[in-house]
């Protein structure tokens, strides 16, 4: 089996790009084909992708038509990429340099995105402009989702179709936001919360809370999520009393798993920059 870098393609990839004929295997899981390609290591990129720049790529690997990879990328093992998605784009950012490849390096900015994510079709996810945007392990970002520049995410995230997300943003692990949601900038949701469709969201978002409206309010707390964090039923009474009490600071948290969510939640909130005078710029 040959090396074969399709037509047009610009990229400065470490690990070889292979591409080989699709055979049939009519017999054979799906899982079973998946197995086939990580063992011998290939990346299936579609001959109409753009890959250009510092773009780095594990194994197992799909990229879909018409997709846009735009380096400084880091892309690690067994991620499924739609047709159409755009990552690594320049920030949206008033001033920011168009086009650019910050600093030339994944180690400088840039987007870095870990194992078996599925990045759905035409979603965008854009490179930082003070920091790498991340993107962990098993997130599930469906068709038409936006992640803006600086945003980080960690393991199991769901964003279903058109939630957007403003600059600076942090998703904790397994936090699942509903169809259309808008997360303003700098904004924290906390592991394990749950936010209905359409959802505005403005304030940040505690652990383990459901919240949904314009602006989106706790409304409770995400048993589901917490079932699936393998944290016990009977706690969730204790997050309600806390929600009601408009007070989630980790001292009035007696559990210590839901405290030590608390304090990560707390301590992962991005820090806002200083409000401007009137009449300045954001």
């Amino acid at each position: 089996m040959g090396i074969i870098v399709p037509r047009g393609l610009d990229c400065n990839v470490q690990d070889a790009i292979v591409r080989e004929s699709r055979p049939r295997y009519p017999t054979f899981s799906r899982e079973r084909r998946a197995d086939r390609l990580r063992k011998v290591d290939v990346n299936a990129i579609h001959p109409t992708a753009q890959l250009t720049g510092d773009v780095r790529l594990g194994s197992g690997n799909t990229i879909g038509a018409f997709a846009v990879i735009t380096g400084p990328v880091e892309i690690g093992d067994d991620n499924w990429f739609g047709s159409g998605v755009v990552i690594g784009a320049p920030p949206e950012v008033r001033g920011f340099a168009h086009p650019t490849d910050l600093a030339g390096s994944v180690d400088a900015a840039g987007v870095r995105i870990g194992d078996r994510n599925v990045v759905r079709e035409h979603a965008q996810i854009h490179q930082g402009s003070q920091r790498q945007t991340h993107i962990s392990d098993d997130a599930f970002i469906m068709n038409q989702a936006y992640v803006a520049h600086d945003c980080r995410l960690d393991d199991g995230v769901t964003l279903a179709s058109s939630v957007l997300l403003a600059g600076h943003v942090y998703i904790g692990s397994k936090a699942n936001l509903g169809l259309g949601t808008t997360v303003h900038q700098f904004r924290s949701i906390g592991r394990g919360a749950m936010v209905g469709m359409s959802s505005v969201v403005t304030r940040d978002v505690p652990p383990f809370a459901k919240v949904f409206g314009n602006p989106a309010t706790v409304q409770g707390a995400n048993l589901i999520g917490m079932e699936r964090s393998g944290v016990a039923a009977e706690l969730v009474d204790v997050l309600r009393a806390i929600y009601e009490g408009g007070d989630v600071s980790p001292e009035v948290v007696a559990d210590p798993e839901l405290r030590a969510a608390v304090v990560q939640w707390a301590s992962e909130r991005p820090e806002r920059p200083e409000r401007p005078e009137r009449g300045g710029r954001a």
